[in-house]
């Protein structure tokens, strides 16, 4: 038997999670008997051992391991799919719209170009509701993969375009973002190592894939905070020339002369046949 319900994966995700049955039970709200016994017919139905059971705990085996990888993979198109069709439908509420398409965007990232493109499809015969969404860094990826975004504003090289279909709309220098009375800020240009490590202003952490990198740097969990922190001397950051947009009277901007461009895409699921979403890459091309 080669199919799975989407239950199974959910319950066996839980348990390779967790690595406990007791954890995972409590997780999905069941007790742990039917949820080892759901585990225990999965495994004869795929004719595998998916998890090893002794006095030390849980650990997966290599079958579970390309489980637990393969279900992430297939639960999230799952759920993107619901949330998509929903949005198709007009059934995110009452009275919703019944085309709609979600953008995500880095916050105050490439906001010119935003602006533009809204303004534009927005002039086309029948045109889709934008909702734009603005997220973190590095969160646009799940955000298209769980369904969350149907299109998304990625930049490269940060940004991985991998599994997604993508166009270029433009390219750009960098520059770091400093408090306007640090001494660095009266300089026409800077490079790479100029700002690599200035006592007292470490670089800003943002979050990647939930986790943060180690260093000195603050954890930044929005755009506010990060404002606030740079222009109490807390803090710097490398942003794309675009992100002037945001700034505030107490920073400063400085060109980056040795900084790699960065190339805002525009990209969405590969697989995606959305009529409103072709006709949104469209606009984004010409522009």
């Amino acid at each position: 038997m080669d199919t799975l319900e989407t239950r199974e994966l959910r319950y066996f995700l839980a348990v390779a999670e967790e690595l406990h049955f007791g954890r995972a039970a409590e997780r999905l709200g069941m007790a742990q008997p039917p949820l080892s016994r759901a585990i225990q017919q999965l495994e004869r139905r795929l004719g595998v051992s998916l998890l090893e059971r002794d006095r030390r705990g849980v650990s997966l085996t290599g079958a579970g391991e390309v489980l637990l990888h393969e279900g992430r993979a297939a639960l999230d198109a799952t759920t993107a799919a619901a949330r998509r069709a929903r949005r198709a439908g007009g059934a995110d509420g009452p009275g919703g719209p019944r085309n709609r398409l979600v953008l995500a965007v880095k916050a105050a990232a490439s906001h010119e170009l935003l602006q533009k493109l809204l303004a534009a499809y927005a002039a086309e015969p029948d045109a889709a509701t934008i909702e734009v969404l603005p997220s973190g860094m590095c969160e646009q990826e799940e955000m298209l993969r769980d369904g969350r975004a149907d299109a998304a504003f990625m930049h490269a090289p940060f940004d991985s375009l991998a599994g997604f279909d993508s166009e270029a709309l433009m390219s750009e220098g960098q520059i770091a973002v400093l408090p306007a009375g640090h001494p660095l800020a009266a300089r026409e240009t800077l490079t790479m190592a100029d700002v690599s490590d200035l006592p007292g202003l470490p670089h800003a952490r943002w979050p990647r894939h939930g986790t943060y990198a180690p260093g000195p740097g603050p954890e930044i969990h929005d755009q506010t905070q990060l404002a606030q922190l740079i222009a109490l001397g807390r803090t710097m950051a490398v942003f794309p020339d675009s992100a002037r947009a945001w700034l505030w009277a107490e920073h400063a901007a400085v060109p980056l002369t040795d900084a790699p461009p960065v190339t805002t895409h525009i990209a969405w699921p590969a697989h995606s046949r959305s009529l409103a979403l072709a006709g949104l890459v469209r606009t984004a091309t010409r522009l």
